[in-house]
């Protein structure tokens, strides 16, 4: 069983799950602009559960790996400050959760460069 199936799926359902609560429950209750906030956010989320899915399928051919592995938690990682910093600003107006948002994509370059990294090594 690899951690990071499991967490892909958990991602690719709960991006599926908030695009269409964005969608419908949240239309006409937050502005145009914060609902494209929360899209931002969706977008981002099922790309890197995409992500995360590549990496199971690399740590299976290859063997875990401490760079595989990392990849997988800065991505995961990445998911969690990206686009959740993006949910709670649509939602909540707070500017200051902004500046969070550039942390969780600094995370999902890292875990794109570990996997580069290990794609050279193998």
């Amino acid at each position: 069983m690899s951690l990071f199936i499991i967490l892909a799926a958990v991602n690719a359902f709960l991006a599926v799950a908030l695009g269409a609560f964005g969608a419908h429950g949240l239309e006409g209750k937050i502005s145009n602009d914060m609902l494209e906030v929360w899209k931002t956010g969706v977008t981002y989320q099922m790309f890197h559960a995409g992500g995360l899915f590549v990496i199971a399928f690399l740590i299976d051919r290859w063997g875990q790996t401490s760079l595989l592995n990392a990849a997988g938690w800065s991505m995961f990682i990445g998911i969690i400050l990206f686009s959740g910093s993006l949910y709670v600003l649509s939602t909540s107006g707070i500017k200051i959760l902004g500046a969070i948002t550039p942390l969780g994509g600094v995370a999902f370059l890292i875990a794109w460069t570990l996997i580069i990294i290990s794609a050279l090594k193998a």
